[in-house]
């Protein structure tokens, strides 16, 4: 590939000395922001430089300058936190941020609104405690994702501890972290001279992977590059079942990119499957789109040359011939709440955390609540991927105490929550992130609440829905397998897509597009309608709508789409 047809970030990457680029001499300076090169390196240590777009248009009109603020990322494998880590965690976001946390989709948790200054301090701080935001963000492997219930099938499986292994063996190796934001000028001089796994200029694109469950779905596994499901027999753990190709990001503006879940390659011995996996990521880097970013994710490549040639491909770098992946049957999508026994005899509480914002509110001192929990009974912490809490190690005759904490603080217990508010999730959207086209985690709240209602007017009380909604088309929420997704399309206009399942195994469809957001629940409602007097008994609303079809959905109440 000719280099004057790279595209400019492959450019930054590959003079950036590993990713170190001119970021400690920019942080020495007064200005409020990085440049735009470091602003793209920055990314691989975690961090978003971000701007304040509720006050822009203010701003802009007053003659004041913008309002620069930092997201950063904190993530470790599988969401799995000790309770000394949360505590730090916890304190950093008022000291450094704005008063508090969001978990994440891919089981970590963001700080919004961090300024310069406080960047380093930030992320030593939480490296004293083994926790770290490096390559949470860029075009490296992001954060693995692992099914989080410590059940006794799952400890049998280790895939927790898998997931770690993987973890190290995929870190990009660069000193660079360690050298800009922990010792500083003791490792100014010290540099790398290669990276063994990713190259100079690392991956095209971002690169995810998860680990999933036989049956549970929890992750959302067919939306990553890499899925992992575990091929049990009785507690041992046999084979791991290799999924490649997923990938939810899209542009409303290119036709020619599209959501894509990730299809069954092979199977492999549990002692191969880190090999295999690296073998898949050597594939994406050398042969991955570095021209055009928008089609720069392996699922490009893969339906590129079809998943025969991807085969042969790995076959070939591994040295032997993979054997056909194992058929794999989903259950269960939904996340872990309420009370559950763990393998060693404790028990752990699945807490609903509405779109993963620990917040203190009028309502409910959730984030008080939460660090009395913590400090109280010392669980071991584990985030979701579906922005939700569990947690760990709580002694039987604890469980009586626990569920008083919580009331005392107004937290409603998840068991009492109604099942579509419980099942909805959505990204943070504006006012931080730069490619929110429209509101998402404002917004959907009062919408999910109103779909709630109809569906009790309908005597559908407490019926499943899954809903995920974004405020953009990238699909940070993952909302292309829901049974309802909404994406934003422009300032309060949406797309809405059905079909998808609750076990997050097939992608959904486009039923209207630039809905206005008053219209957006009636449109929805009028569905639900027609969803309860032509539904199969228990049918779920998703397999209805796959079912019925959204063309003759469309055509029941005169709906057209030009895309």
């Amino acid at each position: 590939m000719a280099e004057e047809k790279l595209s400019k970030l492959e450019k930054i990457k590959d003079s950036s000395n590993f990713l170190v680029g001119s970021i400690p001499q920019e942080l020495e300076d007064d200005s409020a922001n990085f440049s735009k090169d470091n602003a793209q390196l920055l990314k691989f240590h975690g961090i978003y430089q971000q701007t304040d777009r509720d006050t822009r248009k203010s701003n802009k009109s007053s003659g004041k300058g913008v309002d620069y603020s930092f997201m950063v990322r904190t993530a470790l494998p599988g969401g799995l936190f000790t309770s000394e880590q949360y505590v730090l965690m916890d304190e950093l976001c008022d000291s450094m941020g704005a008063g508090n946390m969001r978990l994440t989709t891919r089981q970590g948790i963001q700080y919004h609104h961090i300024t310069k200054k406080n960047l380093r301090p930030l992320i030593k701080t939480l490296n004293e405690k083994l926790v770290t935001t490096f390559s949470k963000c860029g075009d490296v492997v992001r954060n693995i994702n692992c099914c989080p219930a410590p059940f006794a099938d799952r400890e049998a499986s280790e895939i927790m501890k898998w997931s770690e292994k993987l973890d190290e063996a995929v870190r990009p190796k660069t000193n660079a972290y360690m050298q800009v934001w922990v010792n500083g000028e003791k490792e100014q001089t010290e540099t790398i001279t290669e990276e063994p796994l990713y190259g100079a200029t690392y991956l095209p694109r971002k690169f995810k992977i998860g680990f999933a469950f036989p049956g549970d779905n929890c992750i959302d596994v067919h939306s990553h590059d890499v899925g992992i499901v575990p091929v049990m027999e009785g507690n041992k753990l046999t084979a791991s079942t290799i999924l490649v190709g997923g990938g939810f990001g899209n542009s409303h503006a290119k036709k020619d990119t599209y959501p894509r879940m990730a299809s069954p390659i092979c199977d492999c011995k549990p002692e191969e499957m880190i090999d295999v996996v690296k073998v898949i990521i050597t594939i994406q880097r050398d042969h991955g789109n570095r021209v055009d970013r928008a089609h720069a994710r392996m699922k490009y490549l893969i339906d590129s040359w079809g998943l025969e040639k991807f085969k042969a491909e790995m076959d070939s770098r591994f040295g032997s011939e993979l054997p056909a992946p194992s058929k794999i049957e989903w259950k269960t999508g939904e996340d872990h709440f309420g009370w559950y026994e763990q393998a060693n005899g404790d028990w752990f509480y699945g807490l609903f955390v509405e779109n993963g914002r620990i917040v203190d509110s009028d309502d409910s001192k959730l984030r008080t609540g939460i660090r009395k929990i913590v400090d109280k009974f010392s669980p071991e912490l584990r985030f979701t991927a579906q922005q939700n809490i569990l947690f760990c190690n709580i002694k039987k005759s604890d469980k009586d105490s626990f569920n008083a904490l919580m009331a005392e603080h107004g937290i409603t217990r998840t068991e009492d929550i109604p099942k579509p508010i419980k099942q909805a999730m959505a990204c943070p959207a504006l006012p931080t992130c730069g490619l929110a086209l429209t509101e998402s985690e404002r917004a959907l709240p009062e919408i999910i609440r109103s779909v709630d209602k109809e569906l009790e007017k309908l005597g559908l009380k407490d019926f499943d829905i899954f809903t995920r909604m974004t405020g953009c088309p990238n699909g940070c929420a993952r909302p292309y397998s829901a049974e309802l997704g909404i994406v934003g399309r422009s300032v309060g206009k949406f797309n809405i897509y059905l079909g998808g399942s609750r076990e997050n195994s097939r992608l959904n469809e486009l039923y209207a597009e630039k809905v206005s957001d008053e219209d957006l629940v009636p449109t929805i409602a009028q569905v639900l309608g027609y969803f309860k007097e032509s539904r199969n008994s228990e049918e779920a609303f998703g397999d209805f709508c796959a079912r019925v079809g959204v063309e003759k959905l469309r055509n029941e109440f005169g709906i057209s789409i030009k895309e």
